[in-house]
């Protein structure tokens, strides 16, 4: 059962203000150790795979699943509509947000099986992008996911939002190109580049060992770290006009073919 601390009407309260800057502010959810996440789904998902809330705040007067809690560990808030609002972070909020701490492994923790298949994404802006990366990883049943030199952080709350929480499922770590580099190889791990110039068609390509395949933003493309560190550049072949694919479409075409040629 959820037991009930505090009453917050407020807007005005430290706590509330508080809230407002963990969402808002990547330095101060570094600073803290702390993420927010928010939605049922989410909160039930994150939890079910380990993580432990600091915090609940819930609002009775928005959405009906709330989550069963049986945990002491937290402190739980019934805060009023408009205090919810104001500190949540999406439209047609559903009453849930916890606070608890920071997501997101080092290369060094990441477990990894006999012949792993990876995702490596360098240099993601688009909080969406990096969710649905997520999403096609877990997917594709990958056993990881790096990223790399990333230009917004994994504990943003639209990372969670679009990943629907699969951001606690999968094994993620964030490092620079040249630790996962450096990583990759001492693994004994392939290491794929999607590049659109390449000349290896990503079909013609042995990816039933251990394998990363490796994406980038489709603006910049890879950095020269991956382009010439990589066993070997590979394309998907572009038949219109456009010289590329949004980065979580490739991942997924990459991944599944990686997928087939392991089932076959």
């Amino acid at each position: 059962m959820i037991s009930v601390m505090e009453k917050i009407t407020s807007l005005q309260n430290e706590r509330v203000k508080r809230i407002i800057k963990l969402q808002r502010k990547a330095s101060v959810r570094r600073e803290e150790g702390l993420t927010v996440i928010e939605g049922a789904r989410e909160v039930s998902r994150a939890m079910e795979n380990g993580w432990l809330p600091t915090e609940l705040w819930l609002c009775s007067e928005l959405g009906s699943d709330k989550p069963r809690i049986d945990s002491n560990e937290h402190e739980c808030f019934q805060c009023a509509r408009a205090v919810f609002e104001k500190i949540s972070y999406r439209e047609g909020p559903d009453g849930v947000l916890a606070v608890g701490p920071l997501v997101g492994k080092t290369l060094a923790e990441l477990k990894l099986p006999k012949s792993p298949l990876i995702l490596v994404a360098e240099g993601l802006e688009k909080p969406g992008n990096v969710g649905a990366l997520l999403r096609t990883a877990d997917g594709a049943g990958a056993d990881a996911v790096i990223v790399c030199d990333p230009a917004t952080d994994l504990n943003n709350p639209n990372v969670i939002r679009a990943s629907i929480g699969t951001l606690f499922y999968l094994p993620v770590a964030e490092a620079t190109a040249e630790e996962t580099l450096a990583f990759l190889k001492g693994k004994g791990v392939k290491i794929l580049s999607a590049v659109p110039d390449a000349n290896a068609v990503y079909t013609d390509v042995d990816l039933t060992g251990p394998v990363a395949i490796v994406v980038g933003a489709e603006d910049k493309g890879l950095s020269n770290v991956w382009k010439t560190g990589a066993d070997l550049n590979v394309k998907i072949p572009m038949l219109g006009k456009n010289d590329s694919l949004n980065v979580s479409v490739s991942a997924a075409i990459l991944l599944y073919e990686a997928v087939r040629q392991r089932r076959k």
